[in-house]
């Protein structure tokens, strides 16, 4: 628990539980998946930005029911060395996250009731699935996070759903292209978790959270970040080979930027270090998904 003195602000706790570090992997897949749209000239404005409306509500509903059930589980104590959680640090009551937890997932879900008359019946099954998900994460019997699952639901959920969702709604289909930028956005959001997990392995050891640097250790860890980083890349490449132009490749600009977190990884020793390689994964994504809009608003099909 702080004293009443370190207390922040009621607006900064809410911004502080919001986590704004993990939000680049809400935007970044509609980002990309409406340049993509515009690209194929299928663009439509209304439907992506209902689709940025529910990944926010969702990445933020997620995040506050993290910050409860971790708490509630365990796994955030004065030990930890991240970010200070509200309920852990007594700033949020239990209730009162939970509530706020569900109001968010219910403004989440009318914002995907919304999606229905641009893709029909269809999306109602993801926004349940998200939500259920969202909280399944760190929440209910078998928790994913707990599990080691947690990193195959940010690139399902981050990547292949966010991306093909957020086209699908403006163009009607699914087209290959989507799923290889679905692949490469992903690989990023999974490396913010795995960055955060590897701060983490310590506690969440002791807590009974068995994610997958605590099921198979850091050099696991560190080759998954980099791999991620490899399927990233990969896919403007992908894209280029299929006959996108060679603006689609502006996101292999940020590969030196990229080099250098996976060096941080397996050097960084210290909580300040790994925050802040935290908060660096984030906005890699967040350039990455800028950088790939570009190329792709800037080039055309040949």
């Amino acid at each position: 628990m702080s004293n009443a003195a370190d207390k922040p602000s009621v607006l900064k706790i809410w911004i502080l539980a919001s986590r704004p570090r993990t939000l680049p992997a809400a935007v970044a897949p509609v980002m990309v998946a409406s340049a993509l749209a515009w690209h194929d000239g299928v663009f439509h404005w209304p439907a992506a930005l209902a689709c940025l409306l529910f990944a926010l509500f969702i990445q933020i509903g997620t995040n506050f029911a993290n910050d409860y059930y971790d708490y509630v589980k365990g796994a955030d104590t004065a030990e930890r060395v991240g970010p200070r959680r509200a309920v852990a640090m007594g700033w949020v009551s239990p209730r009162t996250m939970r509530a706020a937890m569900w109001i968010v997932f219910g403004v989440a879900f009318g914002c995907g009731l919304t999606l229905l008359r641009f893709g029909g019946w269809p999306l109602l099954a993801i926004g349940v699935a998200s939500v259920i998900c969202g909280i399944a994460y760190t929440g209910g019997p078998y928790p994913l996070g707990y599990n080691g699952l947690g990193d195959v639901f940010v690139f399902v959920f981050f990547g292949f759903v966010a991306v093909g969702a957020t086209y699908f709604v403006q163009a009607a289909t699914v087209t290959a292209a989507a799923w290889v930028v679905g692949a490469g956005v992903g690989a990023l959001a999974v490396n913010i978790l795995v960055v955060n997990n590897y701060r983490d392995a310590e506690t969440d050891a002791r807590a009974g959270k068995r994610t997958l640097v605590v099921r198979f250790g850091r050099g696991f860890s560190r080759a998954q970040f980099a791999c991620g980083l490899l399927v990233a890349f990969a896919a403007p490449v992908v894209l280029c080979a299929r006959g996108y132009s060679l603006w689609t490749l502006l996101p292999l600009a940020l590969a030196p930027m990229a080099w250098m977190h996976a060096r941080r990884l397996r050097t960084g020793k210290t909580p300040p270090e790994q925050i802040a390689l935290l908060g660096d994964t984030g906005k890699l994504l967040a350039l990455y998904a800028v950088l790939f809009s570009a190329g792709l608003l800037l080039g055309t099909r040949t």
